[in-house]
C-alpha cells in the first residue's frame, strides 16, 4: 500500500548478527519504561518460531503511540511496526524485493512463476539450517533434498547466475538527514536527499503522484552506509544472499555425505 493512502503507519527495521541478539534485544524492549502499547500478542508475529509457508523469516511487533504531550498530541495513536531481521534473514528478503524489479516475480506474495517461488522457498530452508541452525518451509527435508531440489531448480531458470551478474549501485550520499530512494520500474535508481522531515515530506507525496507505477521509499538512518544495508534491494546488493546459498548448500551437502 502507497504510504499516500497510509496516514496512520510508520515502519522501523532493526537487523542482528545472529537470533540469539535479536531475541535479547526484543525481551528487553518489551520491558521498556514507556506508555506506547504493543498492540500484538508476542508470538503473533514470530515468523522465525513459525516461519512463513513462502519462506519470509523475522519477528514483526506493532506499536500504537501514546503521548501526554502537547507537542505529541498530533501521533497519539499512530501505528508503528517494528521488523526485527537477522543479517540472514534480511538478504533473503532483499533478495526476493529484488527480483521483483529484475523479473516481476513476487515469491514472497506467491505470485508469479512457481519456480522462482519454490527457490526462494528452498533458499530460506538452506539459510535457516544452516546459519541459524533452524528450520523454515521445508522442516522435513533431509540435507541433501534441499540442496539438490535448489540446484536442479537453479538450473532451470538461472536465478544464481542472474545475481552473480547484477552490478551494485554506486550511487552515494553523504550530509543529509532525509532520504527518498526512488527506482524507476526500469530498475534505476535516483537518490533523494534532504536535511528536513518536512520538505523530505513534501516531495515523496509528489514523487509519488507523478510516478505511480515506481517503487519509492522515504527513510533516515544515522548514516547513508546503514541506509545502503538496510535498502540493500534498492542498490541490488546481493553479495551476501549469494554467499549464503553456495556456502550453505556446500554445507548441506557435506552433512549429507558424513551423515
Amino acid at each position: 500500500m502507497q504510504l499516500a493512502r497510509m496516514d496512520d503507519v510508520a515502519g522501523c527495521r532493526l537487523i542482528f548478527p545472529n537470533v540469539g541478539a535479536l531475541r535479547e534485544f526484543r525481551a528487553n524492549f518489551h520491558g521498556a519504561n514507556f506508555k506506547h502499547r504493543r498492540k500484538n500478542e508476542i508470538d503473533k508475529y514470530d515468523y522465525i518460531m513459525s516461519p512463513k509457508p513462502l519462506g519470509y523469516r523475522g519477528i514483526h511487533d506493532i506499536y500504537e503511540y501514546e503521548t501526554t504531550s502537547i507537542q505529541g498530541t498530533p501521533y497519539k495513536g499512530l501505528l508503528l511496526e517494528l521488523q526485527y531481521r537477522t543479517h540472514s534473514q534480511h538478504a533473503w528478503a532483499t533478495s526476493v524485493e529484488l527480483m521483483k524489479h529484475l523479473t516481476g516475480n513476487e515469491p514472497k506474495f506467491n505470485r508469479g512463476d512457481a519456480k522462482h517461488i519454490e527457490f526462494f522457498k528452498l533458499a530460506s530452508e538452506v539459510i535457516a539450517r544452516t546459519q541459524e541452525d533452524l528450520r523454515s518451509s521445508y522442516p522435513d527435508l533431509s540435507d541433501a533434498e534441499v540442496s539438490r531440489n535448489l540446484r536442479n531448480i537453479d538450473g532451470d531458470i538461472k536465478i544464481m547466475a542472474m545475481l552473480r551478474q547484477m552490478p551494485t549501485s554506486g550511487e552515494d550520499a553523504q550530509d543529509a538527514k532525509e532520504f527518498i530512494l526512488h527506482m524507476s520500474e526500469g530498475g534505476g535508481l535516483t537518490i533523494h536527499e534532504f536535511q528536513g522531515q518536512g520538505a523530505a515530506t513534501a516531495a515523496y507525496f509528489k514523487l509519488e503522484k507523478d510516478y505511480p507505477g515506481d517503487d519509492i521509499v522515504m527513510v533516515r538512518a544515522d548514516t547513508f552506509a546503514s541506509i545502503r544495508s538496510a535498502y540493500r534491494n534498492y542498490f541490488s546488493d546481493v553479495t551476501e544472499f549469494i554467499r549464503f546459498i553456495d556456502d550453505g548448500c556446500r554445507a548441506l551437502e557435506s552433512s549429507a555425505s558424513h551423515g
